[in-house]
């Protein structure tokens, strides 16, 4: 049973340099697009029997979520063996709650939806909440940034490093990095008057003299981030950083970024960047999807691929 894989628009980027880090081509896949906007994926090679990985992250606008349902119902029904879910950034995750009445859970109708569709597992990097798991009636590999993010943390030889997270949310990701580098935690406790706007933040911890690095799971407007940012400068950090798996940057993100007082802020290639930035580096996790798929393939555990934090 031999493996292919497939991509769709969103993330075809990605998917090529997993491809290429697995030895195997990315799959052919045309699109008829209808004058109304309706589209049609039609995938140009036989699947039959094939253990299919189909790469798309979940990005706005919404024609991304369904050119993927739409390609694992395509691959569903041309017999494949079994057809995997490749979403580096699943989006939507943020919604996985009632936080306020008549509000949908949509992290949840997500799932519902791409199982409907027939995929049999999915694969994916550091969901807004672990618990989201739970969502999926199907297998779920969850795989971790740090796989990326803590060699390039040790290659910066910072002496003095500390850990801390934008909001109280993030504690638990943040201090496993601290448990990891043995070194302190800070958090950044914001209070947010209405999404995407932080009215107010304090700090918990010492920061005086500390080479601090910020932890989060993704990096939307950077409001957040960049006024943390501060807020440990101001509290005497000798230098801050940032390391945000999905760089989903909208709105103001890449001007608060660029007058902001982060020495950089590390972020996977999970989404497209929409402009470049000194400011911001980008890591692969092309190498991480790819020995998942193969270990996948082969049947074995995936466990070798989480640093132990």
């Amino acid at each position: 049973m031999a493996v292919k894989i497939f991509s769709g628009r969103a993330t075809t980027y990605l998917a090529e340099k997993i491809a290429h880090a697995y030895g195997e081509p990315l799959g052919v896949v045309n699109y008829q697009q209808f004058s109304d906007g309706e589209m049609s994926p039609h995938i140009a090679e036989s699947v039959r029997g094939h253990e299919v990985f189909i790469i798309q992250s979940t990005i706005p606008p919404s024609d991304n979520l369904m050119e993927l349902l739409l390609m694992v119902d395509a691959a569903k029904r041309a017999s494949a063996s079994s057809v995997n879910v490749v979403i580096p950034y699943f989006g939507y995750a943020r919604q996985d709650r009632k936080d306020k009445p008549r509000v949908s859970i949509a992290a949840k109708l997500i799932a519902n939806l791409i199982s409907a569709a027939g995929a049999d597992r999915i694969m994916t990097c550091d969901l807004h909440a672990d618990q989201i798991q739970g969502f999926f009636d199907i297998p779920v590999d969850h795989l971790d940034g740090s796989y990326i993010f803590v060699p390039y943390l040790k290659s910066l030889g910072l002496a003095n490093i500390m850990f801390a997270t934008p909001d109280v949310g993030g504690i638990k990701r943040a201090r496993s990095f601290a448990k990891f580098f043995d070194a302190e935690l800070a958090v950044c406790d914001k209070y947010r008057k209405e999404a995407n706007q932080v009215e107010s933040m304090r700090l918990i911890g010492e920061v005086d003299g500390k080479d601090v690095v910020l932890v989060d799971d993704l990096v939307d407007t950077a409001g957040t981030i960049c006024k943390a940012a501060t807020l440990l400068k101001e509290k005497g950090a000798r230098s801050v950083r940032a390391a945000c798996t999905h760089p989903v940057l909208s709105g103001k993100a890449y001007e608060n970024i660029e007058k902001s007082v982060l020495e950089e802020i590390v972020v996977a290639d999970t989404l497209p960047l929409k402009q470049t930035s000194p400011k911001i580096r980008v890591l692969t996790v092309s190498d991480l999807f790819a020995k998942a798929i193969r270990k996948i393939h082969d049947h074995e555990s995936i466990s070798s691929l989480f640093i132990r934090l």
